[in-house]
Formats: C-alpha cells, structure tokens, sequence
C-alpha cells in the first residue's frame, strides 16, 4: 500500500527549474497548484544563499555538473514526474536531469543546439531547414579585416544571448565596427573571455517576422499558435513589441511556416515538450531565425487559452507527466500583447497614463513590470521590458489597434543620472 502512495505521490511531484528574475514563475505555479502538481522549485542560486533564502533546492545552473548531482541526490528521497525549465537557463541542465532520470524530455545535445546559435545554425543547414548564411569569427578577431569581408546588410550575433540581446544589424563596414565593439563589450561584461569566444554574422533576411508556439509529442509538432508580429524587426536592434494571433497570413504560407519548424526541431533533435520558433517570411517563403525548446517569454503566454480555459502553463505541464492533452484548439478569440520597450537608458521615476490604457476597448490588462528608481537598459544590452498590454477582441487587426492605443496613453518618466564624483578627504 505504502508502495503505491508514493508512485502515486511521484506521479504528481515535478522539479521547477528557474532564474530569480524570470517573469514566468507565476504562470507555471499557478497552473500547478490547479493541476494540483507538487511543486519543487529549483532556483539558480548557490547553495549557500539558498539555505540563506529558504530556497528547496539551489542549483548553478552553469555548472551542469554539479547541479545534476544535487538533483540526483534530491530525486533519491523524492521522486521526480519530470523536470522542467521555465525558461532558456536552465534548458541544458533539465535536459539532463530528464535524461539521467529516465523521463521523457528532449537530449541534452539536442538541448544544448537549441540554447547555441553555432550549433543550431550547423544543424538547421545539415538538415535542410531554411535559414540565414551565416559565418563564426572571434572577439579577439580585428574588426575591421571581418568588416571587409561580410556581405551587407548583416546581423551580429552572440551564441547564447536570448531575448535579441546583443544582436545588431550593420549596413556597411563603419557600422559593422560600431557594433562589433559594441557585442564585445556586453559579451565581456557578461564574463566571456575576448579569447576563445566567437559569435555569428548572419546575412540579413528581409521581410516580416512570426513567432509559432507549439509542443512536440514523439516529435511530432502540434502548432499552438501563430503570432504575427506586425512592428518592422529591420534593426540596427531587434526589438519584440506587438504579437496578435491569430495569424492574418493566408493558410498554406502558415502550413508552410509549420513544416519549416518541424524541420528545424527535428534537425536539432528536439522531440519533447514546448517548442518556440521564431521566423521571418518573404516571397521565397519562411526563414527559420531561432527555435527554443520552452514556451514563449515574458508575461505573454496569459493570452493564450485552450480547450475548456487551459492555460497554456498547464498544457505544458500536463503533457510533461504524461497526461493526454483532450485538445489543443486556441479559444477563438483574437489576442494579443506588447511587450512596452525602453526608449532610452536611466533611471524611473514615474509612469503616468495606466488608467487611461487600461480604459481603452478591449485592452484587458496593463501590468507595468519595471520598477520604480530603478536604472533601465534598453536593447541591445538590456534583458527586460517596461511592462506588457494585453488585449482581446473579435479580430487580431481590432486587438491590434487597441494596443496601439493604449500605449500612446502610456508615459514613462525616465532621469538620465549625472554621476556625482564625491570629493577627496584631505
């Protein structure tokens, strides 16, 4: 009897594997509180700091080694259904774990090639998968001798920057030095060493970018959604701002942008759990920017709805302890949500106009995530948002506007600090 209440018990205990600063925490326990799932949260913190914080179980998620052996021993007194990552840090490491417990996940190589631009680009070309010509160099590399070797327009690229932090499109060789410069100062500020760390030049690819959201089952590919993204992504930086889905693009170019994604998950390896993709599309059809194996960032997965009100959270938890997911049809309504960028670098001071947004038709929500005087760092530096604007409505080009709306409505008061040198004691 004891046997089969702890199998039971396993059966409904999952691993939780995030960053302190991810937005995603929330979303994922809630959906495991209604799932009535065990939750053990795994933070990347050290081990001292985590008894400091009350944290369950503190993990580095960049020492891979070390972390699984602390799963491991975790897992020995209680068991694990499956472990996730909420988002891109700790992807490889629950890969891993999944891998050395026995669970159905994604391999770590196939996790590693989705979290390595390098990689994925080698693999997405082995396997035919539609994508950007792209070239290595070095930070260590002069400059100005790649610079008179690239094609242009060209995108730089660092290997394991998310969110388009450190990407930068350059027009002409003076450009591409300024942004050169520019990646490796945030790639040493990040702690890489000049030496030994390269970096991707891509050809730039015109036309308009999409975001697929969708979960792989044996690697097969059930598409969730298809954003469009109807902002210009046309640089110098790469800026998300609004998504809407559903897709207003005609049907056989969004079961064209589908196979193009299949085809890049399974050049990659990934054959478990959610899948997001980013593309752009032109008149030779989709291009394949970048696929992750998590779901979509920030707060923007709230939009989203399936069968009879699942979260998409809880799809993905389902599907994770191996429950049959009864449907994934998106509610029918179109959504949608920006992500409110920072104009400029400083400190906030104020934010005025959130009423206003909030009152605007259809707009269901404004959630202003930035923090009062605190400094802001925008792209291609930075790693957040101002805040998120949600909307729903009858058609994506009606939530479309209202966002639009809503955020004219917004104004952010944002100080440019004047260092203060304090004088010298004599």
């Amino acid at each position: 009897m004891m046997r089969e209440e702890i199998t039971e018990q396993t059966k409904r205990r999952i691993l939780l594997l995030m960053s302190p600063a991810t937005y995603r925490a929330g979303a994922f326990l809630s959906a495991a509180q209604s799932l009535q799932l065990e939750v053990v949260v795994g933070i990347d913190l050290p081990e001292s700091l985590a008894d400091y914080w009350h944290v369950p179980l503190g993990v580095d998620f960049t020492n891979i080694q070390t972390s699984l052996q602390t799963i491991m021993e975790f897992a020995r007194e209680h068991p694990l259904a499956a472990v996730l990552s909420v988002d891109d840090s700790a992807s490889e490491l629950a890969a891993h774990a999944s891998a050395a417990l026995g669970l159905a996940f994604n391999s770590p190589q196939a996790a590693e090639a989705a979290r390595d631009k390098l990689l994925m680009r080698k693999l997405m070309s082995a396997g035919g998968a539609p994508c950007p010509i792209f070239r290595e160099f070095w930070l260590s590399d002069d400059p100005q001798e790649i610079a008179a070797s690239v094609s242009y327009p060209c995108v730089l690229k660092p290997r394991r920057l998310s969110g388009s932090r450190g990407v930068i499109r350059a027009n002409d060789p003076a450009e591409f030095v300024v942004a050169f410069q520019r990646l490796k100062r945030l790639l040493l500020s990040e702690g890489e060493p000049e030496y030994g760390t390269s970096f991707l030049v891509e050809d730039f690819i015109p036309g308009f970018e999409v975001a697929l959201e969708g979960i792989l089952t044996h690697g097969q590919l059930k598409v969730l959604t298809l954003f469009d993204k109807p902002d210009p992504l046309d640089g110098p930086f790469f800026e998300e701002t609004i998504y809407t889905t559903p897709s207003r693009l005609a049907e056989k170019t969004q079961q064209d942008i589908a196979r193009c994604v299949s085809l890049a998950a399974a050049s990659l390896g990934l054959r478990e759990g959610p899948v997001h993709a980013e593309l752009r599309v032109n008149e030779q059809g989709p291009w394949m920017l970048e696929i992750a194996n998590r779901s979509i960032g920030g707060l923007c997965s709230t939009v989203l709805e399936f069968g009879s009100g699942m979260c998409l959270e809880e799809l993905i938890l389902r599907h994770a302890i191996g429950e049959e997911i009864a449907s994934v049809e998106r509610d029918k309504h179109a959504a949608g949500v920006m992500m409110i960028p920072i104009p400029a670098a400083g400190m906030l001071k104020a934010v005025h106009g959130v009423e206003q947004a909030q009152a605007v038709p259809l707009i269901t929500g404004v959630e202003i995530t930035a923090k009062l005087n605190h400094q802001l760092v925008p792209l291609p530096e930075g790693a957040s948002y101002l805040g998120f604007i949600f909307a729903r409505g009858e058609t994506a080009a009606e939530v479309e506007t209202a966002i639009r709306q809503a955020h004219q409505l917004l104004h952010f008061e944002i100080r440019r600090e004047i260092p203060v040198l304090s004088r010298m004691r004599g």
